[in-house]
């Protein structure tokens, strides 16, 4: 990595990185969840379902990226700046999704799902189950970590640690993850820190720092660290895979999984000069926050419908197809322009308040 700060526009191995992320989620939910849990794909896809059972890590993968992409957002920005970008970035395509959603789910869904108004009303606050509300879809809870990841380092922004500590943030937030994880087993600490995905993000942020600013012994450390502790968090998972599915994910495989992961994101950086950003690679980027999102219980509603017309491998390839043209037109016709107004509307918002506050301030006390 070389130590020379690097930035442009868009980085395309990460637009197809992130598309490997999503896709590999669509096919752990087709190809592997939608016959285990509940027959939600009729007949299912023995065949190929113990490969995509190993789909699941793109939300790890996701992470990985996601904390490299934060750290390199975050440069020459202030925090307001940061907050903003990043509300932009989620909030558009997560209204609509879930209004898609809803509004699939309530039509058509009622063999498999059932929805109401106060669910769908609670989801587009994005933490539905505050007001005591199921996601709609539920790949919605990783949505919740990333918010708390960007409120993390939206404060850390605010108060200068970032920017002049963040090898010493990062070291302290790993260390309570493995106090958490491996010994205290709080849900309130894994939710509130992150503690259990925290390696993953950890890692991003490091990779970014590596590259921008050079190999250091502490980020190399910290590095291998946050690796070692991403590998055992595993575990988590791998319990859940036996409580959820009563499927045995071998430790082995993961941990070789996790090495893939995170090799693929440090190769993305180191390779991101080969492949030049292009009108396809950004599309392929930009369409998958919403096919992640839709992707899911819409996709078992037009698989079952479209199996006895089709057969079960056409149904399934074609709906993929139809969710990733879905999820491009959505951000290309929608995502990108509310996007923009979006930012443009809340940083008018924030140059209003901040010239109330210096009005207020520069008024002589009576």
């Amino acid at each position: 990595m070389d130590g020379t700060p690097t930035r442009q526009d868009h980085i395309a191995t990460l637009d197809l990185l992130r598309l490997a992320a999503a896709l590999a989620v669509v096919f752990f939910h087709y190809f592997f969840r939608g016959a285990t849990a509940g027959d939600l794909v009729a007949g299912g896809y023995p065949g190929v379902a113990p490969i995509a059972i190993y789909g699941y890590l793109g939300v790890n993968l996701f992470f990985l990226i996601s904390g490299f992409v934060v750290a390199w957002s975050a440069e020459n920005r202030d925090w307001e700046q940061f907050a903003i970008a990043r509300l932009a970035r989620l909030y558009p395509g997560f209204a609509l999704c879930t209004t898609i959603s809803f509004a699939v789910v309530t039509a058509f869904g009622a063999r498999l799902f059932s929805t109401s108004f106060a669910q769908y009303a609670a989801n587009l606050s994005m933490v539905a189950p505050v007001f005591g509300q199921p996601f709609m879809d539920g790949v919605y809870w990783s949505i919740v970590l990333e918010l708390i990841f960007y409120g993390w380092v939206t404060l850390a922004m605010a108060t200068g640690i970032f920017r002049g500590r963040k090898q010493e943030l990062i070291f302290i937030w790993l260390a309570i993850s493995a106090l958490n994880e491996f010994f205290i087993g709080s849900r309130a600490v894994r939710l509130l820190f992150i503690t259990e995905f925290g390696p993953f993000f950890a890692t991003g942020l490091l990779v970014h720092h590596l590259h921008a600013h050079g190999r250091s012994r502490p980020a190399l450390l910290l590095l291998v660290a946050a690796f070692l502790m991403s590998s055992c968090t595993l575990s988590v998972t791998q319990q859940w895979m036996q409580e959820a599915y009563s499927a045995t994910v071998p430790t082995a495989n993961l941990v070789a999984a996790n090495a893939v992961m995170h090799a693929a994101l440090i190769g993305a950086v180191l390779l991101r000069d080969r492949v030049r950003p292009s009108v396809i690679t950004l599309a392929f980027g930009g369409l998958t926050y919403p096919l992640y999102l839709l992707h899911q219980n819409i996709g078992y509603l037009v698989i079952n419908a479209a199996t006895p017309l089709a057969g079960k491998w056409v149904a399934a390839f074609g709906c993929v197809g139809l969710m990733l043209f879905v999820s491009w037109a959505i951000w290309r016709y929608f995502e990108r322009p509310a996007q923009r107004m979006l930012r443009i509307r809340l940083g008018r918002a924030v140059e209003v308040g901040r010239l109330r506050l210096r009005r207020t301030i520069a008024q002589p006390a009576e």
